[in-house]
C-alpha cells in the first residue's frame, strides 16, 4: 500500500487545534491542502507527522512549539507612535498590519496593545510559543507533482 515518504506530493485534510481544544484552522468544507514534503512549505512537525501514513489513513498528532512556529521572540515586538500611522487607521488589539522594509520585503504584524499615544506591534507568528494538535487525513499521495 502507498505510504507518504519524503518528496511525495500529498493532499491532506486537517484540523489544527490548540492544547485547550480551540480550533485555529481547518480544511473542513474546503479543498485539502496540497504540498510536497521536504520543500519547507509547512511546519516541520506537520510534515514529520505525515511520514509513513497510508492513503485515507486518519490520525491525530501533537506538535511541540519547537517543531511548529517556535518560541515567542520578544525582539519582534515594537512600540510605534500613533502619529506614524496612517490618519484613517484606528488601531485595535488583534488587528493585522503589513510593514515594508527598505528593501521591499513585507512583514505581517499584529497589534497587541493600544496605548494613548502609541501601539505595540508584534511580528511573531500568531501561533508562536504554542504547542499544536492536528487531526490529519491523507486523501492523495503523489497525485500530481508540484513545480515551483
Amino acid at each position: 500500500m502507498n505510504q507518504v515518504k519524503e518528496n511525495n506530493t500529498v493532499k491532506v485534510h486537517y484540523t489544527g487545534k490548540l492544547s485547550d481544544g480551540q480550533v485555529f484552522d481547518s480544511s473542513e468544507g474546503k479543498e485539502p491542502i496540497e504540498f510536497t514534503l521536504g520543500k519547507g512549505q509547512i511546519i516541520p512537525g506537520f510534515e514529520k507527522g505525515l511520514i509513513d501514513m497510508k492513503l485515507n489513513e486518519k490520525k491525530t498528532i501533537s506538535i511541540a512549539k519547537e517543531q511548529a512556529y517556535g518560541d515567542i521572540n520578544e525582539t519582534l515586538k515594537h512600540e510605534v507612535q500613533k502619529s506614524e500611522l496612517p490618519q484613517d487607521l484606528t488601531p485595535e488589539v488583534g488587528m493585522g498590519l503589513v510593514s515594508k522594509s527598505p528593501d521591499g520585503q513585507e512583514m505581517n504584524l499584529r497589534v497587541v496593545e493600544v496605548r494613548a499615544e502609541s501601539i505595540i506591534i508584534d511580528g511573531n507568528h500568531p501561533l508562536a510559543g504554542k504547542d499544536l494538535i492536528f487531526d490529519l487525513e491523507v486523501v492523495a499521495i503523489n497525485e500530481t507533482e508540484i513545480t515551483i
